[in-house]
């Protein structure tokens, strides 16, 4: 509930922590015991069916998960499916603890400290920091919008006999609309009922009938080829996985929850409880096995289909779901048509959202989904902005394709320094309080911030090598 004018300007008077808050060490966030409650924590308290209490939890870290399945991701499953069969499918599993990771650290971040990433670094680190990241984020984002609004175009194409560029304003106008005009209970909503459209992708691996044997060989046993081809596969699977995008996106939603349930001043948000952190780690958990389980029954339709049919030429989604119908049938092509709709109405307004977010944190203006345009129109004028120049991509003859590209490699050279700032942020007790990482989110934590490095090079090397 908001509240009135006068108790939202009133101090709160100093006193003594709820057991656990984890805010007795000076200097680090208090969470004040007269702050308004979560209402997920007493719903899960409440409700004895299992299945509805795991319901309950789901919230940022899933839409986080299934968003990072955008159409550039799909494509870039279904072409390492197509070049090369089974043999890619043991990524998947290789990067789910780094993406949990990574993305845990970004909810932990928004939960603890009641700003998002790029509102923690205007804060408390050097603005050189702040500002390169910004602008490589708001670059990528924007490609990787336009990119994005085209595929769904084209998807829809494959659905109706009409050219897919008839579509496009539409459907860059529609999804504006519902970040603009939606309220943020009705956004989240949306969010979490596209995120199932996703399964489409599980659904069509029930037609591909494929090697059980090859399967299981490609999923436990890593794959290494030391030909540029291979390795610049493995590092656009990387780079679409773990993306940067969804770092500012998480850790900002975390405080767009906080403030949708009454906390709308920032000492009410700052601090986390072990439940409250505990449901966030349960949260992220769930989004990103979600997310790579849909990327593994992507590689491994489009292996069981494409790379045994020898059609490797794979070069967006589209052509994937075009490629499968004399295949697999008519039904399975519509079925990826329809989640790479689905993907693309979801992770268009989380790639303009998080670019709004970083730009208005590192402003100082206001910021949120669960704000009206009036109260927030710089925020709302960046998601319009990149929105109408993802558009005009499609119009001024810059292929999609070309956008990705470009998006992947921005993308994929600001993860590895991204990480490494999280890091530092997630252990910094000015921030973090008592709440900084523990052993051994921090070995996968650094660990991941050295195979994004390594990937990072792996990247400029191939783009040279060819």
């Amino acid at each position: 509930m908001p509240q009135s004018p006068k108790s939202a300007q009133r101090k709160p008077a100093a006193s003594p922590v709820t057991r656990g808050s984890g805010a007795r060490r000076p200097g680090g966030p208090r969470v004040r015991p007269d702050r308004p409650k979560d209402p997920t924590v007493l719903a899960v308290r409440r409700e004895s069916n299992p299945i509805r209490r795991a319901l309950l939890i789901l919230g940022p870290g899933l839409v986080t998960g299934a968003s990072d399945d955008d159409p550039s991701g799909v494509g870039t499953y279904a072409q390492a499916g197509a070049s090369y069969g089974y043999a890619t499918l043991w990524t998947t599993l290789f990067m789910l603890p780094m993406m949990t990771a990574v993305q845990y650290i970004s909810a932990k971040v928004g939960l603890v400290s009641g700003r998002g990433l790029a509102g923690v670094l205007r804060e408390h680190y050097p603005r050189w920091v702040l500002y390169p990241a910004l602008m490589a984020l708001v670059i990528a984002n924007t490609l990787n919008a336009g990119a994005d609004i085209g595929a769904i175009a084209a998807a829809i194409n494959l659905l109706v006999p009409v050219p897919a560029v008839v579509f496009v304003i539409p459907v860059g106008l529609g999804i504006v609309a519902i970040q603009v005009l939606g309220s943020y209970q009705i956004i989240s909503g949306i969010f979490k009922w596209l995120a199932l459209v996703l399964l489409a992708y599980v659904a069509t691996a029930l037609f591909t009938h494929p090697d059980m044997g090859a399967v299981l060989a490609g999923s436990l046993i890593p794959t290494i080829r030391l030909d540029p081809q291979y390795i610049g596969i493995l590092v656009a699977l990387l780079g679409t996985t773990i993306s940067p995008y969804l770092f500012f996106w998480q850790a900002s939603q975390e405080v767009d929850e906080q403030i949708h349930m009454g906390r709308r001043r920032l000492w009410q948000r700052k601090g986390a409880s072990r439940t409250e952190l505990r449901y966030g780690l349960l949260d992220t958990t769930a989004g990103m096995v979600f997310s790579e389980v849909v990327a593994y029954f992507i590689i491994l339709t489009t292996g069981a289909t494409l790379f045994a049919a020898g059609k490797h030429d794979i070069a967006s989604a589209t052509d994937a779901a075009q490629a499968l119908r004399p295949l697999a049938g008519d039904l399975s092509a519509a079925l990826l048509a329809i989640g790479l709709i689905g993907a693309g109405v979801l992770a268009v307004p989380i790639l303009t959202g998080a670019a709004a977010y970083g730009v208005a944190e590192t402003f100082g203006w206001s910021a949120g989904l669960d704000s009206r345009p009036s109260r927030a129109p710089q925020f709302y004028a960046v998601i319009v902005a990149a929105t109408a120049i993802g558009i005009g991509i499609n119009f001024v003859g810059l292929n999609p394709i070309t956008a990705l590209v470009y998006s992947a490699v921005i993308n994929g050279l600001l993860a590895a320094p991204l990480v490494v700032v999280m890091m530092l942020i997630s252990n910094n007790r000015k921030v973090m309080g008592e709440r900084t990482n523990g052993r051994m989110l921090n070995v996968v934590g650094w660990a991941t911030a050295v195979v994004m490095g390594v990937a990072a090079i792996a990247l400029i090397v191939t783009s040279f090598v060819g």
